[in-house]
């Protein structure tokens, strides 16, 4: 058979996500009470990082370490890949040598053809159109916090980026509704989101409207990697897209606020917020480590017994 991936959120069914969020609590429950749990014994995760990175590469070496497993670092300036060699080539000998290959890169396709080359599951620790582990660690903090998403309303506020396409398609697959309040051209595009116009999200010119009534308020630097020539303009467009206090108040009282991180306080959020009672971003950033050792057993082993 060949192998199971994980290129985008919409991969997985709702049923694979509701064992997942289980596993995930069930593993973190272990690690909290130092049990060791070691699955993937003598088992090696190859890291490619084309992106420069702090919470993927920490999550995936440590997560790959306390499931038993090896961790092997490439960077893409120091190997043949920064030389020219065909990501096909690549492919075929690293998932010779590895069982789990994470890529963290510029565009999707580049993944998509590592994958269709590969022996062993490929996941997307990041490209630009996607980020699915940030989410799968997003949506579990929610389900920690405030039980089940289902029907549920998440404000997306700011840059219709690979944060925002991934939080659409997983409304599609999780069945709730994203609010998405971007500033004029900067708007979601719904093909390469990959998701139907308007089936699970509303878009707002306001983001005080689509923040108004929300269960989850959710928004990302306004400058992500690979635009930084565009950051003077994009100060200017966003200045209204900051979240602050007011609009968090036109929230659901409970709602949560989250933030995948790098957070620039004082521009997309600011600190009263992000540093507030309704702020779960440390939680958030935790459980990218877990979600992501649920994430990587399954794509080994599949289902395993609790």
């Amino acid at each position: 058979m060949p192998p199971r991936h994980y290129l985008q959120f919409k991969d997985f069914s709702v049923d694979e996500y509701a064992y997942l969020f289980e596993r995930t609590a069930w593993i973190k429950r272990k690690f909290k009470n130092y049990e060791p749990w070691h699955p993937l014994f003598d088992r090696t995760l190859v890291m490619i990082f084309e992106k420069a990175s702090t919470r993927t590469r920490l999550s995936f070496e440590a997560g790959i370490q306390q499931l038993g497993g090896f961790a092997v670092y490439l960077n893409t300036r120091d190997s043949q890949l920064g030389r020219g060699e065909p990501v096909e080539d690549a492919a075929e000998v690293i998932s010779r040598m590895s069982d789990l290959v994470m890529i963290r890169t510029f565009e999707q396709a580049i993944l998509e053809r590592f994958a269709a080359r590969s022996r062993v599951p490929v996941i997307n620790g990041l490209t630009n159109e996607f980020h699915p582990c940030q989410v799968l660690a997003d949506v579990y903090t929610y389900i920690e916090h405030r039980g089940s998403i289902r029907g549920k309303t998440v404000a997306w506020i700011g840059d219709a980026n690979n944060m925002c396409h991934t939080w659409l398609q997983a409304a599609e697959v999780l069945d709730f509704t994203v609010h998405v309040s971007t500033p004029p051209g900067y708007t979601v595009d719904p093909q390469l989101a990959g998701v139907v116009p308007g089936g699970h999200y509303r878009c707002f010119a306001d983001p005080m409207e689509a923040v108004r009534g929300a269960d989850l308020v959710t928004t990302d630097v306004w400058t992500s990697m690979g635009f930084e020539h565009e950051t003077d303009d994009r100060l200017s467009a966003f200045a209204d897209w900051q979240v602050d206090a007011a609009m968090m108040a036109q929230a659901k009282p409970d709602a949560l606020f989250m933030h995948c991180l790098p957070a620039h306080r004082g521009e997309e959020v600011t600190a009263e917020v992000i540093d507030g009672p309704q702020s779960v971003v440390w939680d958030e950033a935790e459980n990218r480590l877990h979600v992501q050792k649920a994430l990587m057993e399954y794509l080994v082993l599949g289902r395993m017994e609790s």
